[in-house]
């Protein structure tokens, strides 16, 4: 681990366990889980600021066919209603359109999380097109409607390729009545947290409809999480403990029993198992240590399980929640 990872993380651990706002029943998933999430590749052709698993062009790791196999095995067997697919960009990952058509044989819900700025890119020009054939949900980065504000966050010349890919997605159905879905996701740009979801997404759509005449279905205001790339830069920049204050002082309960990583199984590129995304970045497996390989071998094993909880999960349950 950094040397600014291991002061986050110690950091992180300076505060009140998380795992004691969480009442006994919701520190088990579900009985039945409804999502399976698969992060195929840290590869990504973005460097974002905000990236919990700092993903970016020097990144090598990705999914192999034989583990993308074994996921489609457990998505199809295991009664999953939803295959969440993401990275870095998972469109990176050589066997991503393989993968996204095989898995979209199943009668089930396909997201496809995506910067969109890859898809303007060399090679990844048409799958624009194969996701309007496949009916897959596209869940889009888009940290601001303003040029300005988003290039902060993501880079120069970040903003444009979004807008065009937007506006093509629209011309093939999506976020119109009838069409595939297209959700947006807003992360702040700072140790702050999300504005108000409803009140953004009416923001979100005068001002995208307004100005590039861009249709969406959702918006998701999510906190950005003390973890990777934006957690050693809050803590390199003396930020961290106050974000933190900011995350446990908006704790809300309410949110607890709702947590995404009670209803899902994340997958890691290399086949590690994870009860989310987030525990994924914090390098904190499920506590039965297995992997995606054992759960497609013996379909007895349980999905059920006893939740990994750390500091970091504040962040899912300030607000109104980021599940």
């Amino acid at each position: 681990m950094p040397e600014a990872s291991a002061s986050a993380q110690t950091t992180l651990d300076s505060f009140s366990p998380f795992v004691e706002r969480v009442a006994e029943p919701y520190r088990r998933t579900n009985s039945e889980l409804d999502v399976l999430q698969v992060n195929i590749s840290r590869r990504c052709n973005l460097a974002c600021k905000h990236c919990h698993v700092e993903a970016g062009p020097n990144r090598t790791e990705v999914m192999s066919r034989n583990t993308l196999e074994q996921c489609l095995e457990v998505y199809r067997s295991r009664g999953f209603e939803t295959l969440d697919i993401t990275g870095g960009a998972p469109e990176m990952n050589p066997d991503f359109e393989w993968f996204l058509g095989e898995a979209a044989r199943k009668d089930g819900t396909i997201i496809v999380r995506s910067n969109l700025a890859i898809l303007q890119e060399p090679g990844y020009e048409h799958l624009p097109e194969v996701y309007a054939h496949l009916g897959a949900t596209v869940v889009a980065s888009l940290p601001h409607y303003s040029q300005r504000t988003m290039e902060k966050q993501r880079g120069a010349g970040s903003f444009d390729p979004v807008i065009r890919m937007l506006r093509r997605l629209n011309e093939l159905g999506y976020g119109s009545k009838g069409g595939p879905e297209l959700d947006l996701v807003y992360n702040p740009t700072g140790a702050f947290l999300p504005p108000d979801q409803e009140t953004l997404e009416r923001e979100y759509r005068q001002k995208l409809d307004a100005d590039f005449g861009i249709a969406f279905n959702n918006l998701f205001a999510i906190a950005n999480n003390p973890l990777g790339r934006f957690g050693n830069r809050l803590e390199q920049t003396g930020n961290l403990k106050p974000y933190m204050e900011k995350l446990i002082a908006a704790f809300n309960p309410d949110t607890v029993s709702a947590m995404m990583c009670r209803s899902q199984l994340s997958v890691g590129w290399d086949g590690t198992v994870f009860d989310c995304d987030f525990n994924q970045a914090a390098k904190l497996p499920c506590t039965a240590k297995l992997t995606i390989a054992d759960y497609a071998n013996d379909a007895s094993l349980p999905l059920e399980r006893d939740i990994r909880f750390g500091n970091h999960c504040y962040a899912c349950c300030a607000g109104a929640g980021s599940s």
